[in-house]
């Protein structure tokens, strides 16, 4: 990763003595043909200009080249090869330059195109290059063979190695180039898992399959140093897989480059714990985080994961002196996983954050399309489906109806209370919910206790349209008869202009009692008018209570209640019911 070094003081003169090697070795007459340190590649002449252009700030013989393979190469030099080997271990070692950082001879440097205008210095190529053995090609080799061989490896080699089987996912230590007893049972992890036998000490077909499938991974990723100067973040990202998209705070979006499906998004905002703690609940309602997975915060940070048949997300974000920064790595789920992930360890690991720097919450522009169920471009998850209930005494015990409940993996009040479904009835298909956490409702039901008035007026509360509003809605109508059409006991007739949403709701009279619950649309061949509804009465609702342990609240309210009044006790006992899977 790429690091200015006036911000850092105490590498100034460490610095200074690589610098001085590297402007003489740039003088003319080589003693032999000139190399380079190649320190980063991306797939986008952009991308390479922008990156040589930040890494100008710290270093004098920058330059990006095109490379044969099409991307464009980042690269220090030129220099003598001991020169370059030299500067390679001491800007690695100081954290300068990126720890897979190599020398290169540049024979696939087949143009220069950063400084424009600069004169490509590179020696010929061989007439027949000669191509790197592939692993296939080397001997195997006996344990004490392999041991041998492994005496040859420089401390570099050795580092790589190390660096190889902790991107595999089986060395967690520091990267010290020793080979001790943890990364002696990194390698025997390695070989088990290769099909090889474990002996803990890596052949020179072991070493050169091991390296050749990280570089492959690395390079299929495209894992790069990133300064975001606007959110204040420094992080290595797969920026093979994605490129930038916008400024939309607190987010910077990165989309997938290609087909690859993948996306990023670097979280930066100032603030608090607070501010944390709402960062938290709000990526945890957003359609790149699925249901499925982990969920841990701390004092200080947080961490998400999600899977659903779609895709796959990794979160992770801390607060550093006054900033929340972060990132969401979000890919297919067809993706490889173990890959994915351990690109979201790399950004993990390499995250940092620059002092007095966030994203600017008036920067960018919103996306053309903003609708309720979206937050700065990103889409809030929706539940399958929703409807309504209402508290029936103060525990937070809910009275709704059960279709569409019935096979919920997840099923919620208001935006996060979970419930259980306790109890249901198949006749007229009433439901009891009972809250997962100690619940104390505003208010709850106090139902009719006389025979109600025909041809009174009644009103419905719900959630009419879903969880877009955050009160229900009142809509008013008629008590059209006391039976069903064709006489039946339990249910009462209503001719209302209600919505599918309002199912499960309260049915009030003018004082504010509960009649009953309103029940779904009628379905079959038979099709009513749209203004005519049923709901569960009374006598139905009661002996259902009564049968799981609930006692009914009786009103004594007599006379009717203002419209304001009436709306206010139906949102203190009202609440979606939403059904997630």
């Amino acid at each position: 990763m790429a690091v200015g070094l006036m911000e850092f003081p105490g590498l100034m003169k460490r610095f200074v003595a690589v610098l001085m090697l590297m402007i003489a070795t740039a003088l003319p007459g080589w003693a032999q043909d000139p190399v380079w340190v190649q320190i980063e590649a991306h797939p986008t002449l952009n991308e390479a200009e922008y990156r040589a252009r930040s890494y100008a700030g710290s270093f004098g013989n920058v330059g990006a080249f095109r490379l044969t393979s099409g991307w464009y190469g980042i690269a220090l030099g030129p220099y003598d090869r001991p020169e370059a080997e030299a500067a390679l271990r001491q800007l690695r070692g100081i954290g300068s330059i990126p720890r897979d950082s190599f020398v290169s001879d540049g024979g696939d440097f087949s143009q220069q195109v950063w400084p424009v205008g600069a004169a490509l210095q590179s020696p010929q190529p061989p007439a027949e290059p000669i191509a790197p053995p592939a692993p296939t090609d080397l001997p195997d080799e006996t344990r004490a063979e392999a041991l041998q061989s492994e005496r040859a490896l420089d401390r570099d080699g050795r580092a790589l190695i190390q660096t190889a089987l902790q991107w595999k996912g089986h060395y967690n230590q520091a990267i010290d180039a020793s080979f001790g007893p943890g990364t002696r049972n990194a390698m025997a992890a390695w070989q088990a898992a290769e099909g090889f036998d474990p002996t803990g000490v890596l052949t020179t077909r072991q070493r050169a399959t091991l390296i050749a499938a990280y570089q492959a991974e690395i390079g299929r990723l495209g894992m790069a140093a990133l300064d975001e100067r606007e959110a204040g973040i420094r992080i290595e990202m797969p920026l093979g897989l994605v490129e930038f998209d916008r400024y939309e705070p607190p987010f910077v979006h990165f989309r997938p480059r290609g087909d690859s499906g993948v996306r990023v998004l670097l979280i930066s905002q100032r603030g608090d714990q607070a501010t944390l703690y709402g960062l938290y609940d709000i990526m945890q309602s957003l359609e790149i985080v699925p249901l499925s997975g982990s969920r841990d915060r701390d004092a200080t940070s947080f961490t998400l994961t999600g899977r659903n048949e779609r895709l796959q997300s990794y979160t992770y974000a801390r607060l550093i002196g006054g900033a929340v920064k972060g990132f969401a790595l979000v890919w297919p789920a067809a993706e490889d996983e173990r890959l994915m992930m351990r690109a979201a360890m790399t950004m993990r690991e390499t995250l940092e954050s620059v002092p007095s720097a966030a994203l600017d919450q008036t920067m960018g522009e919103a996306s053309p399309e903003q609708r309720a169920d979206m937050l700065a471009g990103l889409e809030i998850r929706k539940p399958d489906e929703t409807h309504t209930g209402f508290f029936v005494d103060g525990k937070g015990t809910v009275l709704t109806t059960v279709k569409g409940l019935e096979s919920c993996n997840r099923i919620t009040i208001g935006h996060d209370v979970e419930m259980r479904l306790t109890a249901s009835e198949s006749a007229l298909g009433l439901a009891v919910l009972k809250p997962t956490v100690a619940l104390a409702p505003i208010d709850f039901a106090n139902f009719q206790a006389r025979v109600p008035r025909l041809r009174s007026d009644v009103a419905v509360a719900g959630f009419s349209y879903g969880e877009v509003l955050d009160l229900p809605v009142l809509t008013q109508g008629m008590l059209a008869d006391l039976r069903g059409l064709n006489g039946e006991d339990g249910i009462a007739r209503l001719e209302i202009e209600a919505l599918p949403g309002d199912t499960g709701g309260p049915v009030f009279d003018a004082a504010g009692a509960v009649l009953g619950v309103l029940l779904p649309p009628a379905e079959g061949a038979r099709q009513l008018p749209g203004n005519v509804r049923y709901l569960a009465d009374i006598a139905s609702v009661g002996a259902f209570l009564s049968e799981n342990g609930i006692e009914m609240r009786a009103s004594e309210a007599e006379g009717a209640l203002p419209p304001a009044l009436l709306s206010r006790r139906a949102a203190d006992m009202t609440v979606p019911v939403s059904c997630w899977n």
